[in-house]
């Protein structure tokens, strides 16, 4: 509860940066996009965790005119059980026409799991969480071309609870090739990512790669990823992949002060 509390507190002081920054200009601005997937086999912030299972995710990004963001994940079984939460607040370091640093938090990291216990002499299934504090990331980002971007991702989260990995750490290097035209409406999108994962005393060398189909008028996409193991000691399939129903939203809101 104290992470949610103070996950709230940061939203509010996000909140009072925008406008601040705003209201010297006598214009705000509310940036507003989000994603919703319906997939056979969820698939974790780190692609060599997954589900197992269908699952469907939401994915939120809001912004102001600053430099900070608030983007957070929601991952559910489609059985109606919730399987992560992940409240994600990320700050522009560097930002210029080429180059993008950004720099994010985790707070709070929430993943469930169900475990059984008995009550009155009743075995029962009850909804655990285990939470990792802090969780944090960098990412140096550089645009290549117009529609390609090369990219690292380095991420630290660190177990809170008995039971779990005490010391995460996953480095990535990835491109996006953006809008690869198809015809006048359809496009794709391919994100190849090579990553390193080591869990406390485990880890591994892995591929992964994304692929989404989508229409320039239509808010539906489809979307496959797939991920392959090299070498690696940490426990799982050495294949994994899916494939989601996308449906994307938002907008941009702007209020002029007189």
């Amino acid at each position: 509860m104290k992470y949610l509390l103070l996950s709230f507190a940061f939203l509010l002081a996000a909140s009072g940066i925008f406008a601040q920054k705003t209201d010297s200009l006598h214009r705000k601005e509310l940036h507003v996009r989000g994603a919703l997937s319906i997939t056979n086999n969820g698939f974790s912030f780190i692609p060599s965790f997954t589900l197992g299972k269908p699952a469907a995710i939401v994915n939120l990004a809001v912004s102001g005119k600053g430099r900070f963001s608030f983007e957070p994940e929601f991952r559910y079984a489609l059985e109606g059980k919730p399987w992560s939460f992940i409240f994600i607040w990320r700050y522009k370091v560097l930002k210029t026409r080429k180059f993008q640093l950004t720099a994010g938090a985790h707070l709070p990291a929430l993943n469930f799991r169900t475990i059984s216990v008995v009550k009155d002499g009743v075995p029962q299934d009850v909804i655990q969480s285990t939470r990792f504090f802090p969780v944090l990331e960098l990412a140096p980002n550089y645009m290549l071309r117009k529609n390609i971007d090369l990219g690292m991702f380095y991420l630290y989260g660190r177990g809170v609870d008995p039971g779990i990995t005490r010391n995460t750490h996953f480095l990535a290097l990835r491109a996006n090739f953006m809008r690869i035209p198809l015809s006048e409406q359809f496009y794709l999108r391919f994100v190849p990512q090579f990553f390193y994962l080591k869990g406390d005393a485990k880890d591994g060398i892995y591929v992964a790669s994304a692929l989404t189909l989508a229409h320039r008028k239509i808010p539906f996409a489809l979307s496959s990823l797939l991920n392959k193991a090299i070498d690696t000691t940490i426990p799982g399939k050495s294949l994994e992949w899916n494939i989601s129903l996308l449906y994307t939203f938002g907008g941009d809101y702007v209020q002029q002060n007189l």
